[in-house]
């Protein structure tokens, strides 16, 4: 189980790269798990909420995943 300070870096590194790439965080994550050897899988449990958040958001976007069905308030 990582620790809190490696989901931390691996995060801010992961922002970084991607920016670094100009390319949308899924795409960095695969990306950099390409390149280094990194294990998808193992990527996934390093990913901090905001990551995740980033990520579903771009899913929801590209019609990978289902938008939440919300009423204007």
């Amino acid at each position: 189980m990582p620790t809190r300070d490696e989901i931390q870096s691996f995060s801010e590194m992961l922002i970084r790269f991607a920016e670094e790439k100009q390319i949308e965080m899924m795409e960095a994550v695969c990306l950099y798990c390409d390149q280094t050897g990194l294990e998808v899988e193992v990527a996934a449990t390093l990913l901090s909420p905001v990551i995740k958040s980033k990520i579903e958001e771009e899913a929801t976007d590209l019609n990978l995943l289902k938008r939440e069905g919300r009423l204007p308030i």
